[in-house]
């Protein structure tokens, strides 16, 4: 087997002597040519190349959800092909690991490249649906360009978290599970829309759902994880079926305190839920439309202001070894 791997130096949870152990095991297994990432959308540019090619078999990410991401969206630049594309691998670096977490991978580098050359001598893997996300047409977002998520995306209020912990992270914050819960408070104290929702979900043949406060999809559950603990979005969300919808349209002091509790308490059985909550499970095409610019986010990746996306989701996209 050909492989390429993936490695982003800066993965918050491998030092540089870990990365040589991982290569050298991966190595011992497969023909494997190892590349680190150098800039902002290399490893999509290496998923790119690896799609492309004639003789590349696998494709390894080391590294946290963003780099998951970007090879990703290198693997389908041109679209899903199943039997035509390499499969994917998933060696956890980052700080929190969503996409190899809820593949059922240890969050520990090691362990996690055990559990994937104990998955290639077995020949197990599993095809999983992703969601495509881009602008809708006849809006001035129409010419933002597709792309594609493994396990979440956001406008709103998550989003705006998300790209605060991005500014920390660029003046030398390190990104821990006590970030987030600082941003998540400073957001919310700053959040000028919390009372007064302006997104409106438009599912084709359904009435649409307007004045949303807060707006998660969903590819997968657990939605992410604070230290060890899975919080659950949307537990029906699952790799075999299309996007699941979480929305609120209040984020007043109480609103918050009732469903960040049942966030923090959730579980596969149970989400939040309440008047102000909107589900929606296994939607395969909407669209989310905002009256004012908000922020975007897909994969805890921050992706700039947006007043309209529109998402599809797309099962079987992708096989990963697993």
């Amino acid at each position: 087997m050909r492989a390429l791997l993936v490695v982003n130096p800066a993965a918050t949870t491998t030092s540089a002597r870990t990365r040589d152990v991982l290569i050298h095991a991966l190595a011992s297994e497969m023909k494997l040519e190892a590349v680190t990432t150098e800039y902002r959308g290399h490893a999509r540019d290496l998923g790119r190349r690896a799609a492309d090619s004639d003789d590349i078999d696998l494709v390894v990410a080391l590294g946290g959800d963003g780099t998951v991401n970007e090879v990703v969206n290198g693997l389908l630049h041109r679209g899903p092909d199943v039997d035509g594309l390499p499969k994917l691998a998933v060696v956890p670096g980052g700080s929190t690991n969503v996409f190899a977490r809820a593949l059922g991978l240890p969050n520990d580098a090691v362990e996690a490249t055990g559990a994937i050359l104990d998955a290639l001598e077995n020949q197990t893997e599993r095809t999983v649906g992703l969601g495509l996300a881009a602008g809708t047409p006849g809006t001035e977002d129409e010419s933002v360009p597709e792309r594609w998520f493994t396990f979440c995306a956001g406008l709103g209020f998550d989003a705006g978290v998300v790209g605060r912990v991005e500014q920390k992270r660029e003046r030398g914050k390190r990104s821990t599970h006590a970030l987030y819960v600082r941003q998540v408070v400073r957001q919310f104290l700053n959040e000028a829309n919390r009372r007064h929702g302006q997104i409106t979900l438009d599912v084709p043949g359904q009435d649409p759902v307007t004045d949303l406060a807060l707006s998660i999809i969903c590819n997968t559950a657990p939605w992410t994880y604070l230290g060890n603990r899975p919080v659950y979005a949307s537990p029906k969300a699952s790799f075999d079926t299309a996007l699941d919808v979480l929305g609120l349209k209040r984020l007043s002091t109480p609103a918050v305190a009732l469903y960040g509790t049942q966030l923090l308490t959730s579980s596969p059985e149970k989400g939040p839920r309440g008047k102000h909550a909107v589900s929606r499970h296994d939607l395969t095409d909407f669209t989310l439309h905002s009256k004012v610019p908000l922020p975007f986010q897909m994969d805890g990746d921050h992706l700039g202001l947006r007043t309209s996306v529109t998402f599809t989701g797309v099962r079987r996209a992708l096989r990963v070894i697993v």
